[in-house]
């Protein structure tokens, strides 16, 4: 037996050095995954002689269409599209994709887009997630060849070829020759460099009062005489890096909420190396979240403190809000999620790339490197919005020789973070696969906690165009809360909506109160009836900490020697430049 586990093993070893190797060209994508969900649907596809009679028809109807639409355009050369049924495309709204031959390039494209989308979908038997998959990846397909990314197929391109004489192919070379050396180097992509933590970026003023093996605790400044009595926590997400909520002095959420008199702390995480590879969810449950409430009660004594989560961050903060109140430690006054979900079953577009199948895969990859990179989660990400995220941007920078201008959000996303094996592994099983947390079989301690055991007010922030925690599934938390719950849908995606300062231009926003006496509304008839209001969010949510806040009080100290919680060193600290 002992040789048998022997080989075994070996076999394990070999195969996870195979699957480490090729994460590095699939962006940490399973080939199992996406075999298995293509032979499904061809399968079910091959068995179903009606569907294939329905898109042949489809075929032969689109060859008419495009034929009748090809003679129009030769007699008339912005004759409008023959199928009003077509999807719209932005790629194609310039007006130079009305004169012809570029005219018939777009119908071509948009034709093909809308068969290959029949054909993938509403095919009896497969399953939704492996249909899902499938029309995700012609999708992707079907972008790589759209005639908006060649030159010769490109008007838009070629007019500016035109009229620059060819510079700006000469600029979009070096653009690509210096985006090359930057991956290769590792380094941020260009302009990202402008924006510095500590310079530009993250400098609300404050001091890291705390730091253990996986965070640093930063405590601001007051910028008022007064100050609420009840101190903020701010637990953001680890897979991102702390300032997006302390960017540039006009966005930055901390400097708003200090100069409305709120003393607020905020977690550093550490960008974990292969030495972290068995950090796992206890540790950021225990040595996180705890570790900081242990430090803010003791620099701020006697205090309930406010509670504010933002993604995953939000995701832990109901962990630690649930085990609390199972076990009867009443330290919170509140608690805030920003685009934090509690129930994985429709966790947006990111399911794409998690099953069974592509766990194991990324497990092997963990376990050669101790981590998953930054660049594998980017890649998914940005696969997800490939025309805006890649194409566009390869068009723009590459062919017409761009740059887009660096912004403090997008330098702050190139900023990237690593993921240690053993937390995401049991994150992706324990929430994703099989939505423990929601359901009531998360166990903290040995013990499974139960969101709905919560009591303290709770706001909830949710964005209508957030393609990782859509705010629909977002809203389920409403489903089990027993206690008073404010929920708002402000307008922008993942991170410009939360970022959403006063003064934004098109901000908007819906806001209601549910008590434990009401009926459930669900979220459609929830937006539907809900007044929207102009502006930005954050007023609403300073209004609603106030209400729920006793009284002005002096600022407290800057930490607490005496108790072990002596000031270190000037924000935002070390760990935020690890790389």
């Amino acid at each position: 037996m002992d040789a048998l586990a022997q080989r075994a093993n070996h076999g394990a070893g070999l195969d996870r050095l195979l699957h480490a190797w090729q994460g590095r060209f699939t962006l940490g994508l399973s080939p199992a995954a996406l075999i298995l969900a293509y032979v499904d649907w061809l399968t079910h596809l091959a068995n179903a002689p009606g569907k294939q009679q329905a898109l042949a028809q489809l075929a032969l109807a689109q060859i008419v269409t495009f034929n009748r639409y090809a003679l129009g355009a030769a007699l008339r050369p912005q004759a409008p599209p023959e199928d009003p049924d077509l999807p719209e495309d932005r790629r194609f709204a310039a007006p130079e994709w009305q004169l012809w031959p570029f005219n018939l390039y777009a119908q071509s494209f948009l034709l093909a887009q809308q068969w290959w989308s029949a054909a993938t979908t509403g095919v009896s038997g497969v399953s939704r997630h492996h249909e899902q998959v499938t029309t995700f990846v012609a999708r992707q397909l079907l972008d790589v060849i759209a005639p908006t990314n060649f030159l010769l197929t490109n008007p838009e391109v070629l007019h500016a070829t035109w009229m620059q004489g060819g510079t700006n192919l000469l600029r979009g070379a070096l653009n690509a020759l210096d985006d090359w050396k930057r991956s290769i180097e590792g380094r941020r992509p260009a302009g990202a460099e402008q924006y510095v933590p500590g310079q530009n970026v993250a400098i609300t003023p404050g001091k890291v009062v705390y730091r253990n093996h996986l965070i640093e605790l930063i405590q601001y400044e007051p910028a008022t005489e007064r100050v609420y009595a009840e101190p903020l926590l701010i637990v953001p997400a680890w897979i991102m890096k702390y300032y997006i909520l302390d960017l540039s002095p006009h966005n930055s959420l901390v400097r708003y909420l200090v100069e409305q008199g709120h003393t607020v702390f905020i977690i550093s995480w550490k960008n974990p190396g292969p030495d972290d590879r068995d950090l796992g969810m206890d540790n950021y449950f225990r040595d996180g979240v705890m570790a900081a409430l242990d430090a803010v009660g003791a620099i701020v004594p006697g205090r309930k403190i406010h509670t504010a989560g933002y993604c995953l961050g939000g995701t832990l903060l109901t962990m630690v809000a649930a085990a609390m109140a199972r076990d009867n430690d009443e330290r919170l006054r509140s608690v805030t999620l920003f685009a934090a979900q509690t129930d994985f079953k429709e966790a947006g577009e990111l399911t794409l790339f998690i099953d069974e199948s592509q766990v194991a895969y990324l497990n092997d990859i963990m376990a050669v490197q101790g981590y998953l990179d930054s660049s594998q989660m980017a890649g998914a990400f940005q696969l997800l919005r490939s025309q805006d995220l890649i194409w566009s941007r390869m068009i723009r920078e590459y062919l017409l020789g761009i740059r887009e201008p660096m912004n403090d959000l997008m330098a702050w996303n190139a900023d990237g973070t690593r993921l240690p094996a053993r937390m995401h592994a049991e994150y992706l099983v324990h929430l994703f696969l099989n939505n423990d947390l929601f359901e009531g079989r998360y166990r903290i301690g040995e013990r499974p906690i139960a969101l709905s055991d919560i009591r303290v007010p709770i706001f909830v922030v949710a964005t209508r165009t957030d393609h990782v925690s859509p705010w629909r599934s977002v809203y389920k938390l409403m489903l089990l809360e027993d206690t008073e719950v404010t929920f708002v849908l402000t307008t922008g995606g993942h991170n410009a909506g939360i970022v959403s300062e006063p003064g934004h231009p098109r901000r908007s926003y819906q806001v209601a109160t549910s008590y434990p006496s009401d009926k459930y509304v669900d979220p459609d008839t929830w937006q539907a009836t809900v007044p929207v209001r102009s502006g930005s969010w954050w007023p609403e949510w300073n209004r609603w900490l106030a209400a729920r806040s006793s009284g002005m009080t002096a600022p407290p100290r800057m930490g607490a020697p005496e108790c072990g919680y002596a000031p270190l060193m000037e924000a935002p600290g070390t760990y935020v430049f690890q790389t």
